[in-house]
């Protein structure tokens, strides 16, 4: 399984600026008056009383005007025209106006009435990814400036010249499949000339929504992403460090494993065994996973026994198909199958006659049954493991249904995306034995490669996964000023991933801009724990489901006992702080990454065995 991390989830309650997705019904309303009038009737005295009212009231209006919001979001994604950019844009404008106006309302509160209340008025005060100041001018700016961004990211092409352009997908299979250094860097180098237009717009944006974000009381926008997981922005920042401490070394082996191979296959000339690897050799737009070098690294004789991608094809599996293979995973534990309207209304490949936005995302329309994903799919490993990965979100949005709007969300961001990557993880030779894509399940031989082509995905994520918001939240705060925007970033790659520009880099560039998540104002952290959590989850559940073999042939298919398990813990949506989710699942209340450790053990002896003699580390 190969896991691809630039999806991103457009969910409402708790990323007010982010959520995406169309709406069809009002009856959502309805049953949000219920259960917030229900969640009001506290015994309190008349002040308390009135912050009650006052959650209320915000869970009501916010709703309201995310529906509007829902819609043209959905239009815009799947029709991206300059009407639609412009719709899409005032509905955005109109609802930050609103999260702000209930943001600074929620002030007047202190931090003195029932868990729930106090919980939901810190969910209304940190609830919007960018928030404008007060000053309507602003807002509106702030808004148009957002919708810009994202447009010009989805229209994006290289034209090395008149008639020969290259969107992004195209570019990324030349980054994906070719191993000619030459055509690897013009197709980098190509889709880098499309942000640095965004570079002054992404610098207004910031000067913007850190003016709005200390209104709200916070020293800068990073402080206010850093503090809605159940901890303050400081202590969060720490965890953050604890986690990478505990991979880092995992990583470190990795990188000076692939770094000797790709300087074998290019020559020393370009890979200098004792420097960051290059950027545009790693086969990913990003060098943020690195399953597509897999051939040039792979283990001797430790070939993994079978081609899921070459599988998919020779069975002629429609993307129809791939996607009813992931439901039926969710179904045999015991989750009741997707509702007929998604497969009436999701996207499942690139349509020809209109521009769309093509990252995999997973929407729900009415907080209820409306559920969908967008994507245009692939038929191939990577696709078939990222379908589970948005299913996984559609099944979480409707285990939580029943929640007030501000609990209708997971637990911390993280776990959202951690989830349909737990369930990938079951996507083993044993499991795809048991529905019939695989005859046999291949020896343990191969399972030095089947972890290798893991790791190359997984563990080479994790540090890209930490440090675009460690760049952006030095933006934010100014430690990295405008004029050293791109030095910034790459100075960032160095320390964590040990990649380097594969070119000369200037700050009349925007490599950062190059990334969705960047120019689209998604925060990223959410990856970076969603990486540990799923092993730390997929390690529990398979002790629930009675493994007694390695972790990472360990699946989790047909076990309802590990469903029952999976369906408590997103029940309680973001009603309780995070550790008692994760406890609720793992018996703990700690993020913890030696699940990832134990995963990849065997990976990690035989690593250190072929590192033997060579300086690690850049």
């Amino acid at each position: 399984m190969i896991f691809k991390s630039i999806k991103v989830i457009k969910l409402l309650p708790l990323s007010v600026l982010l959520i995406l997705g169309a709406c069809n019904s009002d009856a959502p309303a309805e049953k949000e008056k219920t259960a917030l009038a229900e969640s009001a009737s506290v015994d309190e005295s008349s002040t308390k009383e009135s912050a009650a009212e006052f959650t209320l009231r915000a869970e009501i209006e916010l709703f309201n005007v995310a529906q509007n919001n829902e819609n043209a979001a959905w239009i815009s994604a799947n029709d991206i025209t300059d009407e639609h950019d412009s719709i899409e844009s005032e509905t955005s404008r109109l609802m930050t106006v609103k999260g702000v106006e209930l943001a600074n309302e929620s002030k007047q509160f202190a931090a003195t009435y029932n868990d729930d209340t106090n919980r939901k008025l810190s969910k209304i005060k940190t609830a919007l990814v960018l928030p404008a100041p007060s000053d309507p001018a602003k807002a509106a700016e702030l808004s148009q400036i957002k919708t810009e961004l994202g447009s010009m990211y989805g229209k994006g092409k290289f034209c090395k010249r008149e008639g020969d352009c290259k969107t992004l997908g195209e570019l990324s299979d030349v980054l994906a499949m070719s191993h000619n250094a030459e055509e690897l860097l013009e197709a980098w180098a190509g889709w880098r000339t499309v942000s640095p237009a965004m570079r002054p717009k992404f610098a207004r944006l910031v000067e913007i929504a850190n003016e709005g974000a200390r209104e709200l009381g916070f020293t800068d926008l990073g402080a206010m992403w850093r503090s809605k997981y159940d901890m303050s922005a400081d202590d969060f920042a720490i965890e953050l460090d604890r986690l990478w401490g505990q991979v880092k070394p995992l990583y470190t082996a990795l990188q000076c494993k692939v770094r000797a191979d790709l300087a074998k296959h290019y020559g020393e000339d370009v890979v200098d065994v004792s420097k960051p690897i290059p950027a545009h050799l790693l086969g990913n737009m990003w060098s943020q996973s690195w399953g597509n070098v897999y051939s040039l690294t792979k283990p001797v004789a430790a070939d993994p026994g079978f081609d899921l991608t070459e599988i998919i094809n020779t069975r002629g599996m429609s993307e129809i198909d791939m996607v009813k293979s992931a439901e039926g995973f969710f179904s045999s534990l015991g989750f009741k199958p997707l509702p007929d309207t998604f497969w009436e209304r999701s996207l499942f490949t690139k349509p020809t006659d209109r521009e769309v936005v093509c990252h995999a995302s997973a929407w729900d329309l009415d907080w209820k049954d409306d559920l969908r994903i967008k994507m245009c799919i692939k038929k191939d490993a990577e696709d078939f493991s990222t379908i589970h990965h948005e299913l996984g979100h559609n099944y979480y949005q409707r285990a939580y249904k029943e929640h007030s709007y501000l609990y209708a969300d997971s637990a911390n961001d993280g776990f959202h995306e951690a989830l349909g990557d737990t369930i990938a993880l079951s996507v083993t030779p044993e499991y795809l034995q048991q529905i019939g894509m695989l005859d046999k399940v291949p020896d343990s031989s191969g399972d030095i490669g089947l972890l290798m082509k893991m790791a190359l995905d997984k563990v080479a994520f994790l540090p890209f996964g930490l440090m675009v918001d460690q760049w952006r939240w030095q933006v934010f705060s100014g430690e990295i000023k405008p004029d050293d925007y791109n030095a910034g970033w790459w100075k960032l790659r160095e320390k964590y991933q040990g990649v380097a520009a594969p070119l000369g880099r200037n700050e009349e560039m925007f490599d950062a801009g190059s990334k969705y998540h960047v120019a689209a104002n998604v925060p990223y952290t959410r990856y970076f724990l969603a990486h540990i959590l799923q092993f730390q989850m997929h390690r529990s559940l398979c002790k629930i489901a009675g493994n007694e073999g390695p972790l990472h042939r360990c699946t989790i298919y047909n076990n309802k006992e590990a469903g029952s398990a999976l369906t408590k813990m997103m029940k309680m949506g973001s009603s309780r702080p995070w550790p008692e989710a994760l406890e609720a699942l793992t018996g703990q209340k700690q993020m913890d990454a030696t699940a990832i450790l134990d995963y990849f053990a065997p990976l990690k002896t035989w690593l250190d065995k072929e590192n033997e003699g060579r300086q690690c580390g850049w």
